[in-house]
């Protein structure tokens, strides 16, 4: 039995991100489920991908009543600060971040800008929210990354495991994102959550993933790379494993308790989220072609082994990623089981009806 702590009938919950893939799914889950709860979303809508995927996922939170959508950049103080003044959020889930491996190898600034200075911007305001003693944040949910264990050989990844050597600037922001909710909560006695997602994929899923790639590619008679000849592994996670598990976290807050120094003992936790089965890349490959068939979004005959091309691994990755989730499964009996399989059939035949009507 899990002892939730915060009951959200009737209260406003800000989501960061609104317009991306993992808020986007958040949200709508959010509205159907808690149809007394007020969802307020902010999203940039920046050009990372394809702008029309954001759009539509928007369109589909349309319908109801209790989302409002804000155009913003929480890099830009001004607009969160009168965000939370405007809408006085009860817990905040930040979801906003640029995200990508190899993009941050050519984009750095965007990396500093979003998780850097836009994830401070929601520190301090969940700091602030509390001025003139109000309520204020009952709990921060914010993404971390499986990014941040690098090249780490112990697996499954734990998050007792020391993750001080990232291997990419978007893992070292991410590690960063989490020192600082532990300097907030420690000075604030602000409840944090960080949760480290590996490899999250599903329908209407980011472009930039390896799925969805591949899946342009071979659509466009184009090859594809499968890095480090083939010889990695992922824990690939499905999208409503994902929502599901950051709908438990966000109703049970760390509790806030005094240490004997008279200073707060952090409120703060970090947890795995994924699904504890690594996939070779290969298989995974195979897999993903196999269900692309079955949807009609490739011919049966498609030559498969054309368009494949085994590359040497890419600055910024690592050969596997494993999450251990045993601490999730004790504190909120919950442990993602969705198959490959299954998850990239969902996503088959979602591309077929959003690409190729």
């Amino acid at each position: 039995m899990v002892n939730f702590n915060i009951d959200l009938k009737e209260k406003t919950i800000l989501v960061t991100g609104a317009a991306g893939f993992i808020g986007s799914h958040l949200i709508k889950k959010l509205c159907q489920d808690m149809p007394g709860t007020r969802i307020i979303g902010i999203d940039n809508l920046n050009d990372y991908y394809d702008v029309r995927l954001k759009e539509s996922r928007l369109r589909d939170l349309s319908p109801f009543p209790t989302f409002l959508f804000i155009k913003g950049n929480i890099a830009d103080q001004s607009r969160v600060e009168s965000v939370f003044k405007t809408y006085h959020p009860a817990v905040v889930v930040n979801l906003a971040a640029q995200a990508g491996v190899r993009y941050s190898i050519t984009n750095p600034d965007a990396y500093i800008e979003s998780n850097l200075i836009g994830f401070y911007n929601i520190l301090e305001a969940c700091r602030h929210s509390f001025d003139g003693e109000r309520p204020g944040v009952e709990h921060l949910v914010y993404a971390s990354s499986s990014s941040v264990y690098g090249a780490n050989k112990k697996v499954p990844y734990s998050v007792d495991d020391k993750v001080d050597n990232p291997v990419s600037l978007y893992a070292a922001t991410k590690k960063s994102d989490e020192l600082l909710a532990h300097a907030y909560s420690k000075l604030y006695n602000i409840p944090s959550t960080g949760l480290r997602f590996f490899t999250v994929y599903g329908p209407g899923g980011r472009p930039d993933m390896a799925y969805f790639g591949f899946t342009d590619k071979l659509l466009r008679g184009e090859k594809i790379q499968i890095f480090n000849y083939g010889n990695c592994q992922r824990d690939f996670t499905y999208i409503d494993d994902i929502v599901e598990g950051l709908i438990r976290v966000i109703r049970k807050a760390p509790k806030k308790k005094m240490g004997q120094d008279g200073l707060p003992v952090p409120p703060y936790e970090i947890y795995n989220i994924g699904n504890s089965k690594p996939e070779n890349l290969l298989e995974f490959v195979q897999v993903l072609q196999e269900e692309l068939i079955r949807a009609g979004v490739l011919a049966p005959d498609y030559d498969f082994q054309a368009h494949k091309e085994l590359v040497p691994m890419q600055p910024g990755d690592v050969e596997a990623t494993y999450a251990d989730t045993s601490a999730l499964e004790r504190d909120f009996g919950f442990k993602p089981a969705t198959g490959l399989r299954e998850g990239l059939r969902k996503f088959a035949e979602w591309y077929k009806e959003f690409y190729m009507p």
